[in-house]
C-alpha cells in the first residue's frame, strides 16, 4: 500500500497559531510539554520570536516562562503560581538526607529553604500511590526536607489561602498585588469560565457560527 504523506506543521508554528487564543497560563503548559517531549528546535523558535506575526507577543511571554522541566500541566500551573506570588522555586530537585540517601525528587524546591512544594494531582488518590506516597513520606522523617502538597482547588479557587500559607513559612509580608497578578492570569486561561467563553466566542465569530441560545 502506498504511504500518503500529509503537510504537517512544525511545533514551533504550532504554538504560534495557539497564542493567538489562549492566555499565558494555558500556553506555558503547552510549552513545557513540548519543551520535555523535545519536540521544539531552539533555533527555530528564537527567529519566530524574533518575527512580528499575530500570536508572536503572547507566544514571546510563554516561552520565557516556561522551563521543559515540569512533568504535568498541574506541576505547571503550581510553578507558574510561585513565580507570579515571587517565590523563587527549582523544579524537579533530587533530594538527599544528611548521609547522601537519596529522599527522592521534588516537583519544587523553594530556593534557599528545605521546603519541597508538590502537586497532588487525582493519581495521588489511587490505591497503589498513595502507598508509595507514604513509604516517600516516611523516608523524609528526621531530614531537613519538608514536604507541602497542593491541588488543583487550591490554586484556582483558594489562592489567597495558599499565599497566606507560604508568606507566614516564609517570614514574609503578604502584598495583595502578587494575588491580583495571578488571578489575572487565571482570567484569562481555560481553567476560568470567562476565559472559555472569551475563546468559544472568538471561534464562533471565526466560523460564522451564531449562538441563537443567546438572544432567545
Amino acid at each position: 500500500m502506498d504511504r500518503i504523506s500529509l503537510p504537517v506543521e512544525s511545533g514551533e508554528e504550532i504554538l504560534l497559531r495557539l497564542s493567538r487564543d489562549l492566555g499565558v497560563l494555558d500556553m506555558v503548559i503547552v510549552i513545557d510539554s513540548a519543551l520535555e517531549k523535545g519536540d521544539l528546535d531552539p533555533g527555530r523558535m528564537e527567529a519566530l520570536l524574533r518575527s512580528r506575526r499575530p500570536g508572536v507577543r503572547m507566544l514571546r511571554r510563554a516561552y520565557r516562562l516556561a522551563t521543559g522541566r515540569c512533568e504535568s500541566g498541574g506541576e505547571s500551573v503550581l510553578r507558574i503560581f510561585h513565580v507570579t506570588i515571587d517565590v523563587p522555586v527549582e523544579p524537579q530537585v533530587e533530594l538527599f538526607d544528611d548521609q547522601g540517601n537519596s529522599l527522592g525528587r521534588a516537583d519544587l524546591l523553594v530556593t534557599g529553604t528545605h521546603r519541597a512544594h508538590e502537586y497532588d494531582g487525582e493519581h495521588h488518590r489511587d490505591k497503589d500511590q498513595h502507598r508509595v506516597d507514604l513509604r516517600r513520606e516516611r523516608g523524609w522523617a528526621g531530614s531537613p526536607y519538608t514536604r507541602n502538597g497542593f491541588a488543583l482547588d487550591d490554586l484556582l479557587n483558594h489562592p489567597a489561602v495558599v499565599m497566606h500559607e507560604i508568606d507566614r513559612a516564609l517570614d514574609r509580608p503578604h502584598l495583595a498585588r502578587r494575588l491580583r497578578r495571578w488571578r489575572r492570569i487565571v482570567d484569562d486561561s481555560l481553567y476560568s469560565q470567562a476565559g472559555r467563553e472569551r475563546l468559544m466566542n472568538r471561534w464562533r465569530r471565526q466560523s460564522g457560527i451564531m449562538d441563537w441560545s443567546r438572544i432567545a
